[in-house]
């Protein structure tokens, strides 16, 4: 038997650090990996396909790292690995068993998939399955099966696997012990394809144009892509005309879940039954959950779930670590820039050696403290990462904007006696683009896109507060509280927070050719209400034209501090193409079935008033005038 100073000698060069790791390749994880291929069985009987990498020479047992993917746990056959294992290539230095998954239903797992299928909170057989008990039966069967492990499991996955992740820690198996849910996909209501109701057209048209055709056998090959026939998405959205005709012309019958979408325009029983957040309680295994400040994809998922296992799970170990990242950027990048925005330093690479691999080290294999904070959140507008003792912060001053006529933003309340509004002609023939080069893909960029373009059209209202006398930093959600009227019965309300650069704002080394810094109105934030759903996502009712009416519209959470000299900005828009589909703006039942002549003009109102006073709402730590 090898001496126990020797083995711990041992294992200790196998898990000294490796900052700044070149990825393995696949030749050289074939080298140090066994790899096998094996058929699951769940609890039903049905059987789940995953791949099993063994370390083929390991000091002693070693932890199991569980991601499960509707997107095939490729490559396929014992004899082809990945260029890369483990959430980044740090792990496979340290030694794990690495398992993938492919989910019920996809590629090469039997039964029958299920778009973010309904937690089954109240089994009523031993049969019964949602993605939490698929989970624990993997678990089970690996702990059981897999030979040179040490009795502990941890689960991690982005976007879609990031929802079975944080499905799998509710109930957990007890061998569960760490689960890193990142950009996890919690509620489809509000996160990918709707925002408060409103559609995001190109994301939800790409994404199941190929993902949403059915699976008549097992597979190990998708096709994915789809042929517009132009790269102007806003061309190619706006001749689709009504949503009516993305089945006539392209879908033809053939996307199940575009059906029903078409059959559930509100937020009904069938998508109450697709948000997780409900169900986070129970959950025993340490959460460090992840998400990115320009996810363009899945923001409200990583904030709702670290608040739903922290309001539900006292005793839990629940960190949050939110960056300045695109959709996965953290597992994808380096961090230190996305689209125009500049962060001064290599984010990603900070969080993939400081705060994740300490993570799993820590509760899989009792390696080090832990002293991370409860929220590891960086600032992106001092390019400086913060530690909070919760997040939102404690302790904040509260903060607002008025808006008021002459676009200007100031802290003071309109005065009594005036009644004044901000109007503007929303057309959907003319609808506002939502960045200036308009691929047919959402753009990963948007979020930080300079919005200079929209504040010259004049169906976007600008409001600009004067240059900040000193910092401000707004931490936690952002409100816009909007009074507003219109001559239609309907309308979508964008409104966007804005950090506005100073005129002599230097540029960056490697700037666009013929773009400047100075006057850069960065998105910060930014979000939209289909206004139809402004008091209840599950009963909408029409606008009265022109009564008064508040819209509120969460803008989600920031950390951001709007420097010295900068302007804070919002803009409030009606149309936002083709990132959303248009309102018709006259009342229709269901916008999925209105017809072209159901699309016409019309006039919306800001309100700027004492007793309608619209304004943006935010928890500060400095104030600015």
């Amino acid at each position: 038997m090898r001496h126990p100073l020797l083995r711990r000698l041992a294992t200790l060069i196998l898990l000294a650090p490796a900052a700044g790791a070149a990825p393995q390749g696949a030749e050289v994880l074939a080298e140090r990996y066994e790899k096998r291929e094996v058929m699951i069985p769940m609890r039903d009987g049905v059987r789940l396909s995953t791949a099993i990498y063994t370390p083929r020479e390991a000091p002693e047992p070693v932890p199991i790292l569980l991601r499960r993917t509707p997107y095939g746990r490729k490559p396929y056959g014992t004899d082809a690995f990945p260029e890369k294992l483990g959430p980044s290539e740090l792990f496979a230095e340290r030694g794990y068993v690495f398992v993938v998954q492919d989910v019920r239903g996809c590629f090469l797992s039997e039964g029958e998939f299920e778009n973010m299928r309904p937690h089954d909170a109240d089994k009523g057989s031993p049969e019964e399955i949602d993605e939490s008990t698929d989970a624990w039966d993997t678990i089970e069967w690996l702990v059981q099966n897999v030979e040179g492990h040490n009795g502990r499991v941890g689960m991690h996955g982005i976007s879609y696997p990031g929802f079975y992740a944080a499905a799998g820690m509710i109930d957990a198996h007890p061998a569960l012990r760490a689960v890193s849910p990142q950009a996890p996909i919690a509620d489809w209501w509000y996160d990918d394809f709707h925002h408060h109701g409103a559609f995001f057209l190109p994301h939800f048209f790409n994404f199941f144009a190929s993902f949403g055709r059915a699976r008549p056998e097992p597979v190990t090959e998708r096709a994915w892509g789809f042929d517009h026939g132009t790269p102007d998405g806003y061309r190619f959205f706006l001749d689709l005309g009504p949503l009516r005709n993305v089945d006539v012309e392209h879908f033809h019958g053939q996307i199940a879940f575009w059906k029903d979408v078409v059959a559930h325009p509100d937020r009904d029983e069938f998508w109450q039954a697709r948000d997780l957040l409900p169900h986070l309680s129970n959950v025993a295994p340490a959460v460090m959950t992840v998400g990115g400040w320009y996810d363009a994809e899945d923001l409200y998922g990583p904030l709702h779930v670290y608040r739903s296992v922290e309001e539900k799970n006292s005793d839990v170990t629940n960190v949050l670590v939110m960056g300045p990242w695109r959709h996965g950027g953290w597992a994808r990048d380096e961090g230190d820039r996305l689209g125009k925005a500049r962060f001064g330093q290599k984010t990603a690479l900070y969080f993939r050696e400081k705060l994740e691999l300490p993570f799993f080290e820590h509760f899989l294999r009792d390696a080090g403290e832990f002293r991370q904070a409860e929220a590891t959140v960086f600032d992106t507008g001092a390019h400086r990462w913060r530690h909070f003792g919760n997040w939102p912060p404690q302790g904040m001053g509260q903060g607002r904007f008025f808006l008021h006529p002459d676009g200007w933003l100031s802290i003071n309340r309109p005065l009594e006696g005036k009644a004044e509004t901000t109007d503007f002609l929303s057309d959907p023939a003319r609808p506002v683009p939502y960045t200036e080069a308009i691929a047919t893909r959402m753009t990963r960029e948007y979020m930080t896109d300079d919005q200079r373009f929209a504040s010259r059209r004049p169906d976007v209202l600008t409001f600009r507060s004067e240059p900040m006398y000193k910092d401000t930093t707004l931490a936690g959600p952002v409100e816009a509280i909007l009074h507003v009227s219109t001559t239609a019965e309907d309308a979508d309300w964008v409104v966007k927070l804005i950090d506005e650069f100073p005129p002599d704002a230097p540029d960056p080394e490697d700037a666009p050719e013929g773009w400047h810094a100075g006057g850069y109105q960065m998105m910060v934030r930014s979000e939209v209400v289909r206004g139809r759903f402004r008091d209840d996502p599950a009963r909408p009712r029409p606008f009265v034209p022109d009564q008064v009416t508040e819209v509120r519209v969460p803008l989600q959470d920031v950390l951001h501090t709007f420097k010295r000299h900068h302007r804070l900005v919002i803009q409030v828009q009606s149309t936002w193409f083709p990132l959303v589909d248009r309102n018709p703006q006259k009342w229709v039942d269901n916008i999925y079935l209105a017809e072209e002549t159901d699309f016409r003009a019309a006039t919306h109102r800001v309100h700027h008033t004492t007793e309608h006073a619209s304004r943006v709402e935010f928890s500060v730590w400095g104030t600015g005038r």
